[in-house]
C-alpha cells in the first residue's frame, strides 16, 4: 500500500500478518489470524493475503485463551476485531 496507509490504526500488526500467510505453514500468530478474519474486506481494499488460515476467529480466541491465562479472553478478543475494523474503516475512508 503507499505511504498513506501507513499512519493507519494496526497497519504494522496488518503488514506482519501478510508476510507470515507468504508461508503456508507458518504457526497461526495473532497478526496472521487478523489478516486471516479479515481477509475478505482486505482484498476489497486492495490487500492481497497469500492465503488464509482456516476458522480464524475460533484459532485467535484459543490462542488468545493460551497466551492469556486469567485475563478476560472475550475482552482481548473483542479488543483484537474492533481495532481490525477500525483498520478496514480508517482504510476505506482513505481510498
Amino acid at each position: 500500500m503507499d505511504e498513506n496507509n501507513a499512519k493507519l490504526p494496526l497497519e504494522n500488526v496488518i503488514q506482519e500478518g501478510l508476510r507470515a500467510l507468504k508461508n503456508p505453514r507458518a504457526r497461526a500468530n495473532i497478526p496472521a489470524l487478523l489478516v486471516s478474519i479479515g481477509a475478505p474486506r482486505l482484498r476489497f481494499l486492495g490487500y492481497k493475503p497469500a492465503h488464509t488460515i482456516k476458522n480464524p476467529e475460533q484459532k485467535l480466541y484459543s490462542l488468545l485463551a493460551r497466551t492469556n491465562p486469567g485475563r478476560s479472553v472475550h475482552s482481548l478478543y473483542n479488543s483484537w476485531i474492533r481495532r481490525l475494523v477500525s483498520f478496514e474503516r480508517a482504510l476505506s475512508c482513505a481510498k
